[in-house]
């Protein structure tokens, strides 16, 4: 945020969309909140969208726009009396999203080498969208995987899931699902103490979360959960205890459970036997979900007492990171939310494995039949284009496989 002469603080953000609809409505929800705003000068968008179609997003609009969208970019960056990177926020099934998205942040990264890029990505509904959206989902993480630091993942089924069953929420809309959403980035953005002694907060958040979950260019793949999550109305009525919420996130964490319900307990960590240390991958239990890194983030009374040990569990972490670097907490006293206590887990881990291998397999299929890519074609993605995209990627999964 940048506090200037303004009444209410300004959000440092380029707003960008092909179509000025969302805009005009993002501009004027923030305002009417009277709490903050966005600068009504520091937006793009064009009267004609990508018509749901990554090579129109990364080809034609992105080409034809870059140096509007950069001067926005260069104008916010000047503002920072110290630069800590860029938080792009895209989601992967349409047009412009994923293929205008996934441009802009090539740009960052020729632009501003040295600033930390993590890509916020909204994963498409499992059921679809868009036609072409595996396509358009294939090519994005593809591309960002060459210019992003991290991929923050949010899964719209699974938030959708949280709306329904965690939330109560009958009929679910896009505000609901946002709101979820933003209730967990703010979980994990909003200020905390970094180190254990708990003297200072983060004056670079981008970058520490860098440090602590992405210690190899191979495996960039972030998922978040946050938990306890529910409706306001609810919390007079519930209590939670630190250990409590503990033993929960860590068994999401290894079972892989999307939320609080529906968790299996029976999911336990493989025994390292000290004669084999390096074969540990091979003889894991089924559905095990190993770590590379993990962060825990504590919000709320008594932090500083909150025993994390089970976090540091050998077993958790695959062999060739020490646990020690492997898991980080941050801190503060400070509640979130209304939420007296609450915690969130941002993982670099096999979360994702599962939702990537359907998209790619989804792509691969009808790539096979030919369907849709002269609509590629016709806007400069060659077939050859597709080839490197599926073997980018199928080379990260079998990077998370062999964890």
């Amino acid at each position: 945020f940048c506090f200037s002469s303004y009444p209410v603080p300004v959000a440092r953000a380029v707003l960008v969309d092909m179509e000025p609809k969302v805009i005009s409505q993002t501009l004027s929800t923030a305002a009417r909140s009277g709490s903050w705003k966005y600068d009504d000068r520091s937006h793009f968008c064009q009267k004609q969208g990508s018509g749901n179609n990554w090579a129109n997003g990364y080809s034609v609009h992105g080409p034809r726009h870059k140096e509007v969208i950069m001067n926005l970019v260069q104008k916010e960056a000047e503002k920072c009396d110290r630069l800590g990177g860029f938080f792009t926020i895209m989601s992967m099934a349409g047009g412009t999203g994923s293929g205008l998205g996934a441009f802009v942040t090539q740009c960052l990264r020729d632009a501003f080498p040295s600033s930390f890029i993590l890509n916020h990505i909204i994963w498409p509904y499992g059921t679809g969208e868009v036609i072409v959206q595996n396509y358009n989902s294939v090519l994005t993480l593809s591309h960002l995987y060459q210019s992003s630091d991290a991929l923050l993942v949010h899964e719209n089924d699974v938030i959708h899931k949280i709306c329904a069953q965690r939330m109560n929420i009958k009929q679910i809309s896009f505000r609901d699902v946002n709101q979820v959403i933003a209730h967990q980035l703010g979980s994990v953005f909003q200020p905390a103490y970094t180190a254990e002694c708990g003297l200072h907060y983060s004056r670079n958040p981008l970058g520490d979360l860098m440090e602590t979950l992405v210690p190899h260019p191979e495996f960039k793949m972030l998922g978040l959960r946050n938990i306890p999550q529910m409706p306001e109305n609810s919390l007079a009525y519930s209590t939670f205890s630190w250990p409590g919420l503990i033993k929960h996130l860590r068994q999401m964490l290894i079972a892989n459970a999307k939320m609080e319900e529906g968790i299996d307990w029976q999911v336990r960590p493989p025994h390292l036997g000290s004669s084999v240390p390096s074969s540990h991958s091979t003889n894991k239990p089924l559905h095990f979900n190993t770590s590379i890194a993990n962060l825990v983030i504590l919000r709320g009374k008594d932090v500083h007492s909150v025993d994390l040990g089970s976090f540091r569990d050998p077993s958790l972490y695959t062999c060739w990171l020490n646990p020690q670097d492997a898991f980080n907490a941050w801190k503060t006293p400070r509640a979130f939310n209304k939420y007296e206590k609450s915690t969130s887990l941002v993982s670099n881990s096999q979360f994702l494995l599962k939702p990537l291998d359907n998209v790619v397999g989804k792509a691969w299929n009808m790539f096979a039949s030919k369907a849709y890519i002269h609509q590629y074609t016709k806007f400069g993605i060659e077939e050859e284009d597709f080839l490197d995209s599926f073997t980018a990627l199928e080379q990260v999964i079998s990077s998370y496989t062999n964890l």
